[in-house]
Parts: structure tokens; sequence; C-alpha cells
């Protein structure tokens, strides 16, 4: 009897989808949507749904801009709603006047993505909705409140509880393997064979972030280099021939490249978690391993060179540029000008050692004149330099590090 109420009920489900979309031909976006928000059946919620997503991925710029207008026009808040319900709550505060409050408080544009968000296949496409939104909101910043909406909800769908840790290797999918080369977004993979070298010798790991909606798209990747001693050149890293070795040799994990993959997710921090659950998981597997430290590229710094009002410094050699930039260079905010430097010292990093043509690639050589740097992930010392960076504005650095960026000072 089970299997007839299964077979008869899914004959019914695929009927009354059809009927559905029948009733709902020749309706936009916006029309469909309020109805989504009306729907109680779950089969008529998701064939709603599923017309929305179809229609949008479909859809020209202009359409795609005219529905992020509708939500932000139709689907928003009404303050005087939002106002009364809170003079409620406060004066009598209780399930019932809080619920009234927080549902007033919510843009119907939130429930909106949630229901686009159940049926298969709904989270993947949000995140290229919402590509779309970031990419619009550089030239119309009255979108920006939706995407507020997107990140909030964003942040719940994509918590670390949710997020998946698997290593990639030369087995893995190809489906997985050919996105790892298009979204290598440090160092450029070129080749198959580029790739291989990567991922095959056994001196070397990938790991990866993955979502169970979305199983076959990284959301973040990180590749490692199991060492001895901690290097100081990309070229030598990634040489064509080297000679790998053991990994129980390795005394040193360094993270050589990491790359976020979905441009919809930006903002939606992985890399934290990424690093800690990497380090924890080679702690593991490899007990002689005694360092992990990245070898980073220095992204801001031929740019800061040329605005820097030290006037010593622009003789000086690479290496006490670099330290000088680490150290001095600071937005209003009193934190680090360079982007990769806020990501590591904020995980609770610190700033190791500079290094010059570490990278003499036609990209490193414009970016920060072939320097590199090591972020030294110390585990006795990440939190105390965790907090002082939060709390103090203070950069983590070494005594090296420091000593170079002084002569500076000493010179002027």
């Amino acid at each position: 009897m089970s299997y007839f109420g299964g077979l008869f009920s899914s004959v019914f489900e695929r009927r009354f989808a059809r009927t559905v979309s029948s009733d709902a031909e020749g309706q936009g976006m916006g029309e469909l949507s309020l109805e989504l928000l009306g729907a109680q059946g779950e089969v008529s919620g998701s064939t709603l749904a599923q017309l929305i997503l179809e229609q949008y991925a479909g859809a020209d710029a202009d359409d795609k801009r005219g529905f992020f207008e509708f939500m932000m026009q139709e689907l928003e808040i009404d303050p005087v709603d939002v106002v009364e319900s809170l003079k409620v709550y406060k004066e009598a505060p209780s399930k019932r006047s809080y619920r009234a409050y927080a549902q007033a408080s919510e843009p119907k544009r939130q429930e909106l993505l949630r229901r686009l968000n159940r049926v298969p296949g709904g989270t993947e496409r949000l995140v290229a909705m919402r590509k779309d939104l970031l990419e619009m909101m550089r030239e119309d910043v009255k979108l920006e409140p939706l995407d507020v909406d997107f990140q909030h909800l964003f942040a719940s769908w994509f918590n670390r509880g949710f997020l998946v840790l698997r290593p990639i290797n030369w087995s893995s999918p190809a489906e997985v393997l050919e996105k790892i080369i298009a979204y290598e977004a440090v160092h450029a993979i070129d080749s198959w064979d580029d790739l291989r070298r990567r991922l095959q010798p056994k001196d070397r790991r990938c790991f990866g972030f993955f979502h169970p909606a979305m199983p076959d798209e990284p959301l973040i990747f990180v590749e490692v280099a199991l060492t001895q001693g901690v290097p100081n050149s990309i070229q030598n890293l990634l040489a064509d021939g080297r000679d790998p070795i053991d990994a129980e040799d390795a005394d040193t994990a360094v993270f050589y490249s990491i790359s976020n993959c979905q441009a919809g997710l930006a903002g939606i921090s992985f890399g934290n978690s990424l690093i800690k659950q990497v380090v924890a998981d080679l702690s593991h597997d490899l007990p002689g391993l005694e360092t992990f430290v990245t070898l980073s590229p220095i992204p801001g710094l031929t740019k800061w060179l040329s605005t820097a009002k030290a006037p010593s410094l622009q003789n000086a050699s690479v290496q006490v540029q670099a330290a000088h930039y680490f150290l001095e260079a600071k937005r209003d905010d009193k934190l680090p000008v360079d982007p990769v430097a806020r990501f590591h010292l904020g995980n609770g990093a610190a700033v190791h050692a500079v290094h010059a043509e570490a990278d003499t690639s036609e990209n490193g050589m414009a970016q920060s004149r072939g320097a590199m740097v090591n972020y030294l992930y110390d585990l006795s010392q990440i939190t105390t330099n965790h907090e002082q960076f939060v709390t103090e504005k203070t950069v983590a650095a070494s005594n090296e590090v420091r000593a170079l960026s002084a002569s500076v000072s000493r010179a002027t």
C-alpha cells in the first residue's frame, strides 16, 4: 500500500505542478514572488520557486535589475509597523508581542529568499544571484539594503557547522579539479600538468570547504606544500622537476595559495576556519610538523610605495620596504592597508619574514616588486596575536621584520 500510495502521490504532485505552471504562464518574477509568499502548499510553493529561478536565470541585466528593485520597493519593511510593534513589545513584553515586532522588522524579501532556497539547486542559484547584485551595486547604491538581507541569510546558511572539509587530490572528480584550475586566484594553474605538480606529489596537499547544497562547488580551497624549513620563493616551491620529499620528513607546512571560489559569497568569511581546521588535521596526521607558515603575496606594496612619504624608502631594498609597509602602512581605522595582511593578522598570525625575488612572475613584479612574505601561525600565540590585533591594532611581527622597518626610521 505504501508503494501505491507513494506512486499516487507522485502522479498527483506532477499534475498539480503542471497546473500551477500553466496558471502562472505569462506572469513576471514579481507577480510569481507575491504568489510564492502567499502559497501554503509545498508543491505549489516549490513549483513557483522553480519558475522564478528559471525566469531569473534566463533574464537579461535590465530584467534582473527590475527584480531587485521589486524586492527593494514591494517587499520592504514598513517603518510605522516596526515602531508601533516595538512600542507594544516595550510596554507589554511577551512571546506574542515579540513575534509581532520580529515579523515587522524583517523585510518580506528575506522570506522570499528562504522559499527560493528550498528547491533543489536553489542555494547555488541564489549565490549566483547575489553575484549579479554585487556587480549592479557598483553603479546603484540604492540596492545595498537588499545585499544586507543576502548577507544575513548567507551567514547562517554557510556557517562553519554546515561546511565540510574535503581533501582535494589527483584522484578527485574531474569536475572538481577543473574548478580548482578555474578558481585559483593567487598563482595561476596553466595546465593539467601544472595541476598534477600541485596535487599528486607526496609532499603536497590541498583542502577545500564544501557545502551540502553545493557538493561539487568548492567555496574556498588552500594549497599546502610540506617542506623542510621555511621557503623563500614561490618559483622554487612550484618548480617543475623538483625532488619531492616524504611527507613524514617535513617539518613545515606552507599555505601558499588560498582562493575564494564564489563571488556571490563575498564578505562571508571561510578562511579563518579553513586554516585552523587544516592545521589541526595536518598536526594529527603528521606529528613531525613543527612550523605552519604561509608564503603570501603583498598585493598593495608597489601602489603604497608610489605614495610613501619616507624619502629614504625609495632607495631601500625591497625587504626593508616591505617590512616598513607591514608595520607602518595603515588605513584610517589603524588597520594595515594590505588586505592579505589584515586577513592573516586577524587570524592570529605574525609577519615572520619578507623575501626579495620571491615571485618573479609578471604579476608578482607588478604588485610587490617580486617580494613575498611568510605569515607564521604559532599555535601558542594565535589567540594572543588575534586579541591584540583586534583590540589594539597591534601588528605581530618577528624581531627580524621589526629591525628591517626600524632601519628606515634611523636613515631618515
